[in-house]
């Protein structure tokens, strides 16, 4: 071949973006399955439940009639009251209006967009650690700062509001939330909410709250809607979505509720990114949100059982700490007493390493807690059977006491 070769030249923006651990965990996990390797995955944030029977209903009557086509780049009207209607009945949040929604290709999209709409280059974004891992890599792709605020299992990792306060500056624009709470299962009560919302008033915050574990909530925690609080409404975005508590991750559908200015500058943007989320996925999600709700009970329910059964499990392991969680469907314990040892050949020095001891001497896959921003934790889901849960911790037992 003659004549030049091209540079191939990737922007910083991709450079600064790490890999999804939780993707790389799950992908790996499912590289051994694929081996014949019987791998127990407490990876994936996703219910094991399959799409509720009525959902898959209403989606084939509607692909009978062979009219798959556009639609409004926000959402269907349909979709768009079926959430003002559940957003009424489950939040109390009954001044919202369509021009208020924006339903996205699931509640990542819905925050990236959002942070698009609103952050520029030196703006900063709050982030409670631990957190999901995609918040900070979000804000960087918005050429915005995040800013990690730390908190403790044993508040509950509740924010300690004086160390919140203390990390707010005249470049803060964003205060992201995320009650119930991935990774840790946290379920901020109305006290600290309040005092979080003194702090977005007083400094004019923005405020996300992702709340799309909101109805995965265990004994007697209480869920409090952030917007429903007094003042909040006008300066927050909320994120919800029917992944989690319906069992429809795949369907790719999440919706931001918000003030009209900045839905608009999303629908904008989504407009020239993606078009309208995939019109058969919308008509699952209204048949989802329509529906009987008895679904939702039903695998809250199984998930507060599985939580029982994985805390306790987790508990009597040596050397690890396991604070319950009261919402989602995740654990983070501790195992940083296990770091200097050796466990199944491998030596364990963080949460990297713990995790790839459990993977490849245990078949067990969890997630290294330092993609959450906590490096003396591990993740797991407990979004899998009862039976895989006891055989998972059958497996992680055997390896730590060797």
């Amino acid at each position: 071949m003659t004549g030049r070769v091209m540079t191939q030249r990737l922007t910083d923006r991709t450079r600064r973006v790490a890999e999804s651990l939780t993707l790389a965990v799950t992908a790996r996990a499912l590289e051994l399955k694929r081996q014949g390797i019987d791998v127990i995955s407490f990876g994936a944030g996703e219910p094991d439940f399959p799409t509720p029977p009525h959902v898959i209903e209403a989606v084939t009557a509607f692909l009978a009639k062979g009219q798959v086509k556009y639609t409004a780049a926000s959402g269907t009207p349909e979709l768009k009251n079926a959430i003002l209607q559940r957003a009424a009945t489950d939040d109390g949040l009954s001044q919202y209006e369509p021009g208020n929604v924006l339903v996205s290709c699931g509640g990542k999209h819905s925050l990236y967009l959002a942070l698009q709409a609103l952050c520029e280059a030196g703006d900063e974004v709050l982030i409670l650690a631990p957190y999901w891992v995609s918040y900070p890599d979000m804000a960087q792709l918005a050429d915005a700062k995040p800013v990690i605020v730390e908190t403790s299992p044993s508040d509950g990792f509740r924010p300690d509001l004086e160390r919140l306060e203390a990390a707010i500056t005249e470049r803060t624009r964003v205060l992201i939330l995320n009650s119930p709470g991935n990774p840790t299962g946290a379920v901020y009560d109305r006290t600290t909410l309040e005092g979080i919302a003194r702090l977005a008033e007083q400094h004019d915050l923005i405020v996300f709250s992702d709340e799309i574990y909101a109805k995965l909530v265990y004994g007697d925690a209480q869920h409090t809607c952030f917007p429903t609080l007094p003042g909040m409404q006008e300066r927050t975005l909320l994120f919800e979505g029917v992944s989690k508590a319906y069992s429809m991750t795949g369907w790719r559908i999440g919706w931001t509720l918000g003030p009209k200015p900045i839905i608009q500058a999303m629908a904008k943007i989504q407009g020239q990114m993606t078009s309208n989320p995939a019109t058969p996925s919308q008509v699952a999600a209204v048949a989802a949100l329509n529906g009987s709700q008895d679904v939702v009970e039903d695998m809250r329910t199984e998930f507060d059982a599985r939580r029982q059964i994985i805390v306790d499990g987790l508990r009597s392991l040596p050397g690890v700490s396991c604070p319950e969680p009261q919402g989602a469907f995740y654990v983070l314990p501790d195992v940083s007493k296990l770091y200097g040892k050796t466990l199944g050949g491998h030596a364990v020095t963080d949460s990297l390493t713990f995790s790839a001891a459990c993977l490849e001497s245990a078949n067990v896959a969890l997630v290294a807690g330092i993609a959450f921003g906590d490096d003396r934790c591990v993740r797991l889901s407990y979004a899998n059977s009862r039976e895989q849960i006891q055989e998972g911790l059958a497996r992680l037992k055997k390896l730590i006491e060797g």
